[in-house]
């Protein structure tokens, strides 16, 4: 699916939905090592951006998007509306991170 076909709004313009074929989810679970959290709490000292996390989080998201979509093609769909995340704090260092939207199938108006 081209990622053109995302979005967090509710329709696609110049697309018309002609089939919804109802929730699509990709949750992945992330911990952080060691290693990454002596580097981010070093990080913090200098004040600004923690890159390491920055980055950790980034990956995070782009892998449940990434099974968002694997899960709409599954079911047949070329697009996917009302995209959203959410992350959940499962225990101290270990995170839930959920991207989920409604698969459809759109044609050109």
């Amino acid at each position: 699916m081209n990622h053109a076909m995302t979005t967090t709004a509710f329709d696609l313009p110049g697309c018309r939905v002609t089939r919804n074929l109802g929730v699509v989810r990709g949750i992945t679970v992330r911990s952080r090592s060691i290693f990454g959290t002596i580097g981010g709490a070093l990080q913090t000292l200098a004040g600004g951006n923690i890159s390491l996390f920055t980055e950790l989080c980034e990956k995070t998201r782009a892998e449940a998007f990434e099974m968002m979509i694997a899960h709409a093609e599954q079911l047949g769909a070329n697009a996917v509306v009302g995209v959203r995340y959410d992350a959940t704090e499962l225990m101290q260092g270990v995170t839930e991170m959920v991207c989920y939207g409604t698969a459809v199938v759109v044609q050109a108006a």
